[in-house]
């Protein structure tokens, strides 16, 4: 795991800051800074290594071929690569390995099959930029899910690339100016989705894509090289024809075949353990495959509807595992929040982006590498939005805009008031904290007409960002997303596609990577394995989601090494309680930053729907704390790239 960035253009590359761009990226990769330049093709590029395989200097990057064809920086992880190295072997490649790097490996099979043979063979995470010295093309890739982040642009007429914005913001010539589309859908989902960045002409790679731009040229060509799309609508197509008992089997061989190829390191491995169904899947399988106690890790919080920690602890006994738990403090937690501007580059407002930074720091402190459950609930139908979305639906809208206005007559917190009164009268598994705000949430929903209206009301915060954003056009174009899945034979399937298209990459593994990357911590998630990506796609949705159980088939499997009570309660996530700290300790805090003569000189936001949404939270009527956190990762985000 690492960080790298380069340049590209038409001048002499001696006097660029190449040195400076990768001097940002640092925290992705400590143990050593390496950088090439070719100054005759203006070309150069940077690395910062995390070493995780092979710790010698034979695995130091800038790496060149053996032919000195390629030269490549690379950020990842490919985890066949010794079996690619045995099939250059059968075919009589000749190759000196130098050492036993995956990285070492890729250059190998370019110079043999070339680079889109090579990594549709590979099994991995990965972002690279490689260098052709015959053909004098710059190639960047990216992952088929999105693992790695890597951003790209010409800026004053250089090409810029690297894998975090910040690398990007130290050359001469890069341009700050704020995307208004960005900023528009960023409010909307609190994350800016690719291709956009928040700025103007920086763009994020898609996953799954090439990118090729010769030396000397204004313009570059994109090539996807695995499309998401084709791999489910194959797996709808030709379904999985198997029994329960089959699916149950080929999930579990195939998923403990990549745990299995992600446990390998040459450093200290872990992993994340929450207690909940996919964290625990992971590490009951690695656990079966290690000989010794696996290192697991987990944070606790004070306040009981935010704490995991009891259930991790009972899951991790009962396998065995050598636990390392943390309760943290909310004033811990809350000195996260001014690292997390320079953290995360651009704005971005998944609150659990802090307790995924302090579970990374924990888990740093003993390993190098760290496994994640992540993935799971969007390939076998975790998301309660799955369950509702469809059921939503089929009630007719007059009812529904009905029930809509009499939920709305019982404020968020005599909801909550009133379910911790029936508590004691409920079943465990539907015992559930701070409903109010989900309830209320639930009954603007209802006054949704159509099912993409549906889904994107679930998946947003500020549902119209226009009426919110100055000189705003619209960034994202749902109609035309939702469209590209009308082929797929059920909403929930429609919903889970979207997610992995679009909330997998641009919310959960951007917030993974940054977290655990800002303490030099590599994190690898076996759930998007692509060949798990195909068996889940094949399954039917039944094996998703069945009489209201979620993620059934996964259950399953992890109930052959955990007891099914150990697993069996409320999905908590993995949050903070940011509702109940703006109106306490942070409160001075989101003032200044929602001031509403700032808001108004600062020119990106209408103030009077912020103030209306901050006096009612303050209220305490209301929980507007997701509304107000995109705001305020915003503003913070704006305070800290402008000083």
């Amino acid at each position: 795991m690492c960080g790298f960035a380069g340049l590209l253009f038409d001048s002499a590359v001696d006097s660029l800051p190449l040195e400076s761009m990768i001097k940002t990226l640092q925290h992705r990769g400590p143990d050593s800074l390496g950088v090439w330049r070719n100054e005759s093709k203006g070309v150069g590029l940077a690395h910062a290594r995390l070493a995780i395989l092979d710790l010698s200097t034979a695995g130091q990057q800038p790496m060149q071929s053996q032919s000195g064809r390629y030269v490549i920086v690379f950020n990842g992880e490919i985890y066949n690569h010794y079996e690619l190295r045995l099939l250059l072997e059968k075919e009589k490649y000749i190759h000196n390995w130098r050492g036993h790097s995956d990285t070492e490996t890729l250059l190998a099979c370019f110079e043999y099959w070339g680079i889109t043979s090579t990594i549709e063979k590979a099994v991995g995470m990965f972002a690279f930029a490689v260098w052709d010295n015959i053909e004098n093309v710059l190639i960047l890739a990216r992952d088929r899910l999105g693992e790695k982040p890597l951003y790209y642009g010409w800026q004053g007429g250089v090409f810029l690339f690297g894998s975090e914005l910040k690398a990007l913001k130290a050359h001469n010539k890069f341009n700050d100016n704020i995307d208004r589309k960005a900023l528009d859908a960023y409010t909307r989902f609190g994350y800016v989705p690719a291709p956009k960045s928040i700025y103007k002409g920086i763009y994020k790679l898609t996953p799954g894509t090439l990118l090729l731009v010769k030396s000397g040229g204004k313009s570059f060509e994109l090539v996807q090289y695995w499309s998401f799309l084709e791999i489910a609508r194959k797996g709808i197509v030709n379904p999985f024809q198997g029994s329960d008992d089959d699916a149950v089997k080929v999930l579990e061989d195939r998923l403990a075949r990549s745990v299995k190829m992600q446990q390998i390191s040459d450093v200290p491995l872990g992993a994340f353990l929450s207690g909940g169904v996919d964290s625990s899947t992971v590490v009951a399988l690695m656990q079966a495959n290690s000989s010794r106690p696996v290192q697991t890790f987990t944070i606790g919080f004070d306040e009981k509807q935010y704490n995991e920690a009891d259930n991790a602890k009972a899951v991790a006994k009962y396998l065995g595992t050598e636990h390392i738990d943390l309760l943290v403090t909310p004033g811990e937690a809350r000195n996260v929040i001014p690292i997390l501007p320079a953290l995360y580059d651009e704005p971005f407002a998944d609150s659990s982006q802090i307790p995924t930074f302090l579970v990374s720091k924990l888990a740093r402190k003993s390993v190098k590498v760290c496994l994640s459950g992540d993935g799971a609930d969007e390939l076998f139908g975790g998301y309660n939005r799955y369950l509702w979305g469809s059921k939503i639906n089929s009630i007719p809208f007059p009812i529904r805009y009905v029930l809509s206005s009499t939920v709305n007559m019982i404020s968020p917190q005599q909801w909550d008031s009133l379910n911790e009164a029936m508590k004691p009268f409920l079943p465990k598994s539907l015992r559930f904290g701070m409903v109010g705000n989900k309830i209320h949430k639930t009954a603007a929903i209802l006054k949704e007409k159509s099912v993409e209206e549906i889904y994107f009301s679930l998946v947003s915060s500020w549902t119209k960002p226009e009426s919110l954003v100055k000189l705003c056009e619209s960034g994202y174009n749902r109609i035309k997303l939702w469209n590209q899945l009308e082929d797929f034979n059920y909403v929930e399937l429609k919903m889970m596609g979207l997610d992995v298209l679009t909330y997998l990459p641009n919310d959960i593994l951007q917030k993974v990577d940054r977290a655990a990357m800002g303490v030099s911590l590599e994190v690898r998630v076996p759930f998007l394995d692509h060949r798990i990506i195909d068996l889940a796609w094949s399954m039917p949705l039944n094996f998703k989601v069945r009489n209201g159980v979620s993620k059934w088939v996964l259950r399953e499997l992890l109930f052959k090494y955990v007891p099914r009570e150990l697993i069996e309660r409320p999905k908590m996530g993995f949050g903070v309680p940011i509702d109940l700290w703006l109106r306490g300790p942070l409160r001075e805090w989101a003032e200044a930053l929602l001031n509403e003569q700032r808001l108004f000189r600062e020119g990106f936001f209408h103030p009077i729907p912020i103030r209306q949404k901050w006096e009612q939270h303050l209220s305490g009527k209301y929980n507007w704390q997701q509304f107000l956190w995109n705001i305020l990762m915003f503003q913070a985000w704006y305070q800290d790239q402008s000083s």
